[in-house]
């Protein structure tokens, strides 16, 4: 387009002349050729024009939008310069989660999840899937959704199921598109993207050295700088910070679908984003490899940080039928780099407990830089490491940040070594409440025992309080944490004294919520002995080993008294959960909590005498059961005991071995499946009638 079309060389008073026809045209015609030259400038690397005049047309532009707002489009350049401060950011809902990735280490684990896939996909371990090789950029992850190709939404990833509306401060990244480009590709009504915000190392620099010539604080590194200049709650400071952004992964969309991820990613070029040009299409393991290595060389030479590269399959049929595997893809992972090291010396260590009473040995360190974080701790994971590697206090050490995170003693330094060192060894008791730890056989951790150790009492009462435990319904993570924080609750027992006036002092608990609470924790006290042991949060003892055990030793005083032999006879509990269940009730302070539980009110109710043989109810004998949807009168838990205490069992899923299925609220894909395969289904009054209960 030339600058006579766009009216850019015209004499002003013909400016003013111009019918308002004739000036929307220009301010369409305008942020058409701004965005175009800003694509060129940002994301091709390929400007046909100075920035003396990029500058002199983004004026025209502005002076025209003040004076006609209400033609100022959702993709003018003028919006990048940042809106009003917020208050605070929204929460956004990913329609689609938005998964972390599994890690390899070292090329074996790189070819284990190769061939990995091929087990799963039912393929000879010598066939060849073709993967998509980019590098992972250390930044932060973002989410971008489009409507009718113009930016509406920009947020973080957060849990990965929701995160935070970013929106105005991603619209001042120069490389993210406001509107996509319709040239060569039709735009999909709905479209939702994800990539990596980053700070391009040059600009980092370049920021930092302001930073130092105005006397202010600096930035460790470029991700650190990137996570808080998206965390400005004024778009404006962000707009200050040059960042950028590679887009290479899909989210929600509706009207287009592709058959490939490389695919994607053309796409994705033509629509405007830009996408790393040192991703690669690679057929085989072989290739990817090779990719590796010679990323690795080019990293000093990029512009932006990486930590390793990510590895996709890149059939997308493929990628659904791997699915996914607790929150990472079975279908990508990333290949990491080798951790940058440094040296240091070990001043003191110190064991941390957890809030699952884990001993953590940490090593205190003579700060040092590594990759750009100043590290004065690392991890030493446990007695098994420590003496693996033969680390104490005074060593000189090569640590490392692994996966370029978390810092970690790589090897001592023997030649270094003070002469009066000595060998380290854990406590075996716990150094914040005096409690036995124990180190289970086969395991390398040690633990603290204690029923109330101040270390994890807030994760002790989460447990305790647990639907599948007391079920303190009400008593939630953040009252538990106002309630320990304000030493209300020191022992787990002080729970049970909390009085009306204690809670309402808490904040945002009125009086009626107050009173439901104290009913409800009233109410948990009538409770059954599995229940209670499973509430107690003893390790390795789950809900079905308390139902297990709670059978075998009807009453508290009969597993006080019950010997290590005799729990291990026990079905279904070994050596190493026999042995943590003997240790915990011959502690005399676990005792003492639960004894004073008991004076509380608490009632633990043994179970009821198993089924003899012969004796089962026919209703329920050799039956199989299926639970589905909520149930009103009592948890699908205490529906399933039911059913087994009866002599029945009850499966996960319907099949045609299925006899009943027990069908509540919002029952779903079970509910058709079972009307399909003629199974009989019972509603929740169907189910109570055939327990001999009224409805």
């Amino acid at each position: 387009m030339s600058h006579d079309q766009l009216g850019l060389f015209a004499p002003s008073h013909d400016d003013t002349s111009d019918d308002t026809n004739n000036i929307q045209q220009q301010i369409n015609e305008l942020t058409d050729d701004l965005n175009e030259h800003a694509h060129r400038y940002y994301v091709l690397d390929d400007p046909i024009i100075s920035d003396a005049e990029y500058d002199r047309r983004y004026r025209k532009l502005e002076a025209l939008e003040k004076e006609h707002p209400q033609w100022k489009r959702p993709d003018s350049p003028t919006l990048r310069v940042g809106g009003p401060p917020l208050e605070h950011f929204e929460k956004v809902q990913h329609r689609v989660p938005m998964l972390s990735l599994a890690n390899a280490m070292d090329e074996a684990e790189m070819r284990e999840f190769d061939q990995r896939i091929k087990r799963h996909l039912k393929m000879p371990a010598s066939a060849s899937i073709d993967y998509v090789i980019e590098p992972k950029i250390d930044g932060i992850a973002i989410s971008l959704l489009y409507e009718n190709g113009v930016l509406i939404t920009g947020a973080t990833r957060g849990d990965g199921v929701a995160g935070e509306d970013i929106t105005n401060n991603l619209k001042t990244i120069r490389t993210i598109p406001l509107q996509l480009s319709d040239k060569d590709r039709k735009i999909p009504p709905v479209l939702e993207v994800r990539g990596e915000a980053y700070f391009p190392r040059g600009a980092f620099d370049a920021f930092n050295a302001k930073m130092l010539a105005n006397d202010e604080k600096t930035f460790a590194n470029p991700r650190n700088a990137t996570a808080g200049s998206l965390k400005q709650l004024d778009p404006k400071i962000t707009a200050q910070r040059s960042l950028a952004a590679f887009v290479y992964a899909p989210g929600y969309s509706e009207g287009v679908e592709f058959d490939t991820h490389w695919d994607f990613l053309q796409a994705l070029k033509h629509w405007g984003f830009q996408v790393n040009p040192i991703s690669q299409l690679c057929s085989g393991l072989d290739p990817v490899v090779e990719g590796y290595h010679n990323l690795m060389e080019q990293r000093p030479t990029l512009d932006y940080d990486i930590d390793g590269m990510v590895i996709k399959v890149n059939d997308y049929d493929l990628q659904e039928r791997l699915g996914a595997v607790a929150k990472s893809p079975r279908w990508a992972i990333a290949f990491k780099f080798p951790a940058q090291q440094e040296t240091t010396q070990i001043e003191t260590i110190e064991v941390q407990v957890g809030r699952t009473g884990a001993l953590t040995p940490v090593a205190h360190l003579a700060p040092v830089q590594v990759g750009g974080v100043t590290v004065s701790r690392a991890t030493l994971h446990n007695q098994d490491e420590i003496d693996r590697k033969d680390i104490r206090i005074g060593d000189t050490v090569v640590i490392q940040r692994a996966g370029d995170v978390i810092p970690e003693v790589v090897q001592v330094i023997m030649d270094l070594r003070p002469e009066d060192s000595e060998a380290y060894v854990l406590p075996n008791v716990c150094p914040v409440c005096g409690s036995e730890a124990e180190r289970a056989p086969g395991e390398a951790v040690m633990t603290c025992t204690g029923l109330d150790c101040p270390a994890k009492l807030k994760a002790s009462l989460q447990h305790f309080s647990a639907r599948k435990a007391m079920n303190i319904e009400g008593l939630g993570k953040k009252l538990i944490e106002q309630v320990v924080d304000a030493e209300m609750v020191v022992h787990l027992s002080d729970l049970f004294r909390i009085d009306f006036d204690g809670w309402t002092s808490l904040e945002r608990m009125g009086e009626k919520s107050a009173q439901k609470l104290l009913d409800n924790l009233d109410k948990s006290k009538d409770t059954t002995l599995s229940r209670f042991l499973f509430a107690l949060g003893i390790r390795h003892v789950g809900e079905r080993t308390a139902q297990v055990v709670a059978q075998a030793f009807p009453s508290l005083d009969q597993l006080y008294n019950a010997s290590l032999h005799e729990l291990e006879c026990v079905q279904d509990v070994g050596p190493i959960v026999a042995s943590s269940i003997h240790r915990f009730f011959n502690q005399e302070k676990n005792r003492a909590m639960i004894e004073e539980l008991l004076e509380l009110g608490v009632n633990p109710e043994p179970p009821p005498p198993p089924v003899e043989a012969g004796e089962a109810d026919p209703s329920f004998a050799d039956k199989t059961f299926v639970i589905t949807g909520t149930l009103q009168t009592r948890s699908r838990n205490e529906a399933k005991a039911q059913i087994e205490e009866r002599g029945g069992k009850v499966s996960g899923s319907v099949s045609r071995k299925t006899d009943f299925l027990v069908a509540g609220d919002a029952a779903g894909s079970k509910l058709r499946k079972a009307q399909d395969l003629g199974v009989t289904v019972l509603t929740e009054e169907d189910f109570l009638a055939m327990l001999g209960e009224n409805a």
